[in-house]
């Protein structure tokens, strides 16, 4: 009888090694998958010779399943505004990417006035209160990738632009 369990031990022990490692295999091919499929060294695009006001190439993709960006702008009680992008075909990559360009991914810049603003790397950001003086502005939100060139479909950047008028505080 011990002979027997010993042998179910042996046999049930093998039975997990091979299952856990052939499940880690699995899980880890899947990873590198997801990462070459993301990451694919293809050049993404067409590099245009047409540059934004920095300084910085459209970088050419087709209009179907290009990234797309919204901007809506709200006021908030203590005078700050919430700024909320809404993007399609599109991923905020982390601080830190790598500097090439993945279709659909990379960073936003938002634009007050033409004037840059911060680098997003997410859908919101607040601009604090008192920066915007009495009057109307312009909040735009322009997609780059990752090596710094600017998304652009016909030949335009993909970027949106809100209008916004900042008032005099209440007394």
């Amino acid at each position: 009888m011990s002979w027997t369990r010993g042998n179910l031990a042996v046999a049930a022990v093998c039975v997990l090694l091979l299952t856990g490692s052939a499940g880690c295999g699995t899980g880890d091919a899947r990873e590198r998958g997801d990462a070459a499929t993301a990451a694919s060294p293809a050049p993404v695009g067409k590099v245009l010779d047409d540059t934004d006001d920095e300084g910085r190439h459209y970088r050419e993709v087709e209009k179907k399943g290009a990234p797309g960006v919204g901007v809506e702008v709200q006021p908030e009680a203590d005078g700050s505004w919430d700024v909320r992008l809404k993007v399609e075909n599109f991923r905020f990559t982390p601080t830190g990417a790598k500097a090439r360009a993945v279709h659909g991914r990379g960073a936003a810049r938002l634009y007050v006035d033409d004037q840059p603003v911060a680098d997003l790397r997410t859908p919101s950001y607040r601009i604090p209160a008192g920066y915007l003086p009495h009057g109307t502005h312009q909040v735009t939100a322009r997609l780059y990738a990752d090596d710094g060139t600017v998304w652009a479909v016909e030949g335009k950047p993909v970027q949106s632009t809100a209008y916004i008028t900042a008032s005099e505080p209440s007394p």
